[in-house]
């Protein structure tokens, strides 16, 4: 997602808060927000799959591996 996307998010936040959107304008909003919901979720099961744990018997074992998410 990038910056100037998060601040068209933004602006029509504000404008929706001040003075209302039109049908357009809504559908645009809810567009770029699942978007940038996407790319949270993307982000962050990604770094939940990189994610190494050291068992008690010495074993590393990877999160995306042993839960087979990891490609």
């Amino acid at each position: 997602m990038t910056e100037e996307k998060i601040a068209r998010i933004n602006a029509l936040y504000k404008k929706s808060k001040t003075e209302g959107l039109t049908e357009a304008e809504y559908e645009e909003q809810h567009a770029l927000r699942q978007e940038f919901l996407d790319s949270v979720r993307k982000n962050l099961k990604s770094q939940l799959d990189n994610i190494d744990i050291q068992e008690d018997d010495g074993t590393v074992v990877n999160l995306g591996e042993k839960y087979g998410h990891k490609k």
